[in-house]
C-alpha cells in the first residue's frame, strides 16, 4: 500500500497543480493511491479562494482526497464566524489581519480589500459577504487526524504520552514542543507540517512535509510505504533517509 501526502499550500495554486501533476506520473507507474493534505490552504499566497475550489471540486468529482485542517484554515473560519473571538494557540497580541498572519492575502483572493486605515468590523462584514458560504462550511467540517496504513497524518503533531483519541484540536493544529524535539517512536509514522524548514524532511518518527511554500520555498509532494517516504520530483522518487538525532 502507498500513500501520498502535499505539505502546507498557503494559497500558492499553482504549486498545488504541479504537486498533483507529480503525483499523477508517480500513480501512472506505480498505481493509485490516497492523496493528504496536510492543511493551511490558507494565508500568505496569491490564490487561497482558488486553492479551496480545487480542492473541492476535486473531492466533489470522487478523487480519493483527505484535506486536513490547519491552524490558518482555522483561523479564517473563526475570523469569519467572529472577528473578536480569541484563538487558542496564537499570541494574545496577534489576530487575524496581522501581517505577520497573512490573512490578509486570503481576503484579496475573495476581492475584500484589508488595510491597517480600514476598522475590523468593516473588513469583517466585507468578507462575510465576499466569501462562499460553502467554502465556510469545507473549511469547518475538515478533520484534524487522519489514519491510513502505518500512518497518522495532521497539521502540526501530536502531544506525546497522549492517545490520539485523546489528542486536542489545539495540539493537532498548533503544536510545536514538546512533539517537535521528541524523537521516541509514536507506533505510526506522524506526516505533518506546520513547522517551515528548507525541504521535506524524515526524522524516523515523523515526517515533516512544510518545505516553506509560504516563503517562497517548493510545495513538497512524498509518496509513502509503510514508515518509509520518497519526494516526488520530476525526475521520479528520492528516497527521504531519516536523520539521525
Amino acid at each position: 500500500m502507498h500513500l501520498y501526502a502535499i505539505g502546507d499550500i498557503h494559497g500558492h495554486l499553482g504549486l498545488l497543480h504541479t504537486a498533483h501533476d507529480l503525483i499523477a506520473e508517480d500513480m501512472a507507474r506505480h498505481g493509485a493511491g490516497q492523496v493528504i493534505h496536510v492543511g493551511d490552504l490558507v494565508d500568505r499566497g496569491p490564490d487561497c479562494r482558488g486553492v479551496i475550489d480545487y480542492l473541492m471540486n476535486g473531492i466533489e468529482d470522487g478523487r480519493d482526497w483527505v484535506v486536513l485542517k490547519g491552524n490558518h484554515d482555522r483561523m479564517f473560519a473563526r475570523f469569519l464566524r467572529d472577528p473578536n473571538e480569541p484563538e487558542p494557540g496564537l499570541r494574545a497580541d496577534l489576530g487575524y489581519l496581522n501581517p505577520k498572519i497573512g490573512g490578509a492575502a486570503t481576503l484579496a483572493s475573495y476581492g475584500v480589500r484589508s488595510a491597517a486605515d480600514r476598522p475590523a468590523a468593516k473588513v469583517h462584514a466585507d468578507a462575510v459577504a465576499a466569501v462562499p458560504h460553502g467554502h465556510l462550511t469545507f473549511l469547518n467540517a475538515r478533520p484534524t487526524l487522519h489514519q491510513a496504513g502505518a500512518c497518522v497524518f495532521v497539521h502540526a503533531g501530536i502531544r506525546p504520552g497522549v492517545a490520539l483519541q485523546h489528542q486536542t484540536e489545539t495540539d493537532l493544529v498548533w503544536i510545536r514542543e514538546p512533539f517537535l524535539s521528541d524523537r521516541v517512536s509514536h507506533g505510526p509514522l506522524i506526516v505533518h507540517g506546520h513547522t517551515a524548514l528548507d525541504k521535506a524532511t524524515h526524522y524516523g518518527n515523523r515526517l515533516n512535509l512544510d518545505s516553506g511554500a509560504a516563503y517562497g520555498g517548493p510545495l513538497s509532494a512524498v509518496v509513502i510505504e509503510g514508515h518509509e517516504a520518497a519526494l516526488l520530483t520530476p525526475s521520479g522518487r528520492h528516497k527521504l533517509h531519516p536523520e539521525r538525532a
